[in-house]
C-alpha cells in the first residue's frame, strides 16, 4: 500500500507543477506567420529549426506545392516528415548537421488535421488502418488459448 501512496503523491506533485507551469505567462511564438507561401513556411523550418542552408524542391513537389495553393490551403501551417536519425533529410547525417542542403521530395494536404505535409528524403508513412482492426478478431479462451492472430 505504501508504493501505491508514494505514487499518487508524485502524481500530484506532478500534476502541480503542470498547473503551475499552464499559469506562468510565456514567450511562445510561432516561427512564420501563416501568411506565408508553403515554400517560405517549409524554408523557415528548415533553417530556423533543422539548420539547412538551402531547401530543394522535386518537380513532384512544386506541382503538389501549386495543387495546395490552388486548393486555397497554403495558409495551413506546415509539418516536415523526415528522418529519424537527423534533422536533415539524410540518415546518414546523424544528430543535428549545419549548412546542410535538404530536398523537399513531395507534399500533401491533410485538410482534415489542417496542415500540409512536406516529405523529405526516403522515409515511410504509416498506412491506414481497416474499417475493422485485426484485434477484433483475437481472442483467448479459457485455457489460454489465442486464436484468431492471423
Amino acid at each position: 500500500m505504501q508504493s501505491f501512496r508514494s505514487s499518487r503523491s508524485t502524481a500530484r506533485q506532478t500534476a502541480q507543477k503542470v498547473v503551475e507551469a499552464c499559469d506562468k505567462p510565456s514567450d511562445f511564438a510561432p516561427i512564420y506567420p501563416l501568411e506565408l507561401t508553403v515554400k517560405e513556411k517549409i524554408e523557415a523550418i528548415a533553417s530556423k529549426i533543422y539548420g539547412a542552408s538551402k531547401v530543394n524542391y522535386t518537380t513532384a513537389a512544386e506541382k503538389a506545392i501549386a495543387e495546395v495553393t490552388k486548393l486555397g490551403a497554403d495558409k495551413l501551417p506546415v509539418c516536415i516528415a523526415k528522418t529519424q536519425y537527423s534533422l536533415s533529410d539524410n540518415p546518414a547525417l546523424l544528430g543535428a548537421p549545419k549548412d546542410f542542403e535538404i530536398t523537399v521530395r513531395n507534399v500533401s494536404l491533410s485538410n482534415g488535421a489542417g496542415f500540409v505535409v512536406a516529405y523529405t528524403g526516403d522515409i515511410m508513412t504509416m498506412p491506414g488502418l481497416p474499417k475493422k482492426p485485426a484485434a477484433h478478431s483475437i481472442d483467448v479462451n479459457a485455457e489460454g488459448k489465442i486464436t484468431g492472430l492471423f
